[in-house]
């Protein structure tokens, strides 16, 4: 149907490479279906990869909890934590760390 090399079949053979390792990485990616409201946000700085900024995997719920109340608080200084934190309640707060410390 298609020209051996044309723009379709390559384009054709990308696509089944990405889907393969889309796949293939499925496993390390956690379901957000279930998180609290902004919990999933965190994923964006805090876990899908490699980072300089600190990984949450392995924290417990009330390490979360805790420096998320410190950041909100000014008790612990960031550049930008702070002012995300802020955006929480501490019963929001208490939520996104439980589902933080408890999905993979």
């Amino acid at each position: 149907m298609f020209a051996s090399g044309s723009a379709l079949a390559k384009t054709g053979g990308a696509l089944a490479a990405l889907l393969f390792f889309t796949n293939a990485q499925a496993e390390n990616v956690r379901d957000v279906s279930a998180a609290p409201p902004g919990a999933s946000a965190c994923l964006g700085c805090h876990g899908a990869g490699p980072t300089p900024l600190p990984t949450l995997s392995g924290l417990s719920a009330h390490d979360i909890e805790t420096a998320m109340d410190q950041f909100r608080t000014g008790a612990r200084n960031a550049t930008l934590m702070n002012r995300i934190a802020k955006g929480f309640s501490a019963e929001e707060s208490k939520a996104i760390a439980q589902w933080l410390a408890t999905t993979k």
